[in-house]
């Protein structure tokens, strides 16, 4: 599975990634190393990330199911 950014999105984490970058490292970093860390990290953890929202959102959904159930 791909996980694709919308351009406007990629850019503002982008910025967020080199602020961070300068604020507690003291280092400048440009568009492209801000842009290939945001890959890497999508990369990474992209897929648990997603996988682990879709658990979240079928056990809510169980729950609210169950609450239904007691109420018919």
């Amino acid at each position: 599975m791909e996980i694709k950014l919308k351009d406007d999105r990629l850019k503002t984490l982008s910025e967020k990634v080199q602020v961070y970058f300068r604020e507690e490292h003291d280092d400048s970093i440009g568009d492209l190393k801000a842009s290939l860390i945001i890959d890497f990290f999508i990369n990474e953890l992209g897929a648990e990330i997603y996988n682990k929202a879709i658990s979240d959102a079928q056990g809510f959904l169980q729950d609210k199911l169950i609450d239904l159930e007691q109420i018919l």
